[in-house]
């Protein structure tokens, strides 16, 4: 995430509450090691077991940055929220619950308390959920191998997504398996 893109959300009157990963390094450990050398602001706990053969516990921390980071960062980024999830993932052939555990850091321009910062990742997630892993899965978007112009292939991938969810499909790779049966169901959709 570039310095630049916190400072034209501000500037917009907008807010970013953005996930650290590997590819910035010297700011995943500056906001780690922020996290380990100081108590959490607010705290925020869940559990969910409401899934299929999962249990996922969730610790939602966010922490006061406080001018802690170098001048680089430290005008762009004023609280970290570091989620903790601890997934139970059940083995159907064992019984056993195998654990996996994972940390995530995102850096947030404006204070949020813990439940708030909590509801704005799990949204997101229901993004990358319901759109990018459709695209991906579904249709095959990340194994295509258009050269010339992918966008407008994208843009038809699109276009086919919204006639099925507008049509009140859930099962996307169900809904594509009898379409391509049946050339009257498909035109039978319409386009809204």
């Amino acid at each position: 995430m570039p310095k630049n893109a916190f400072s034209q959300a501000a500037a917009s009157g907008n807010a970013l509450l953005v996930r650290v990963k590997g590819n910035q390094p010297g700011l995943r450990d500056a906001l780690s090691e922020l996290c380990c050398g100081q108590a959490p602001k607010h705290v925020h706990e869940t559990t969910d077991r409401r899934r299929h053969g999962r249990q996922e516990h969730w610790r939602v921390e966010v922490f006061d940055v406080a001018n802690q980071l170098d001048a680089d960062w430290s005008s762009h980024v004023a609280y970290v929220v570091r989620v903790s999830r601890l997934t139970y993932l059940k083995d159907t052939r064992s019984g056993l619950w195998p654990t996996r555990e994972e940390i995530g850091l995102y850096a947030c321009q404006i204070p949020l308390d813990a439940s708030t910062a909590a509801r704005a990742i799990r949204s997101h997630w229901g993004i990358e959920n319901r759109d990018h892993y459709v695209r991906d899965v579904a249709l095959g978007e990340d194994a295509s191998r258009i050269l010339y112009r992918p966008g407008i292939m994208a843009r038809i991938r699109s276009f086919a997504l919204n006639v099925l969810r507008a049509n009140g499909v859930e099962n996307i790779r169900q809904a594509l398996y009898a379409n391509a049966l049946s050339l009257d169901r498909l035109l039978a959709l319409g386009v809204l």
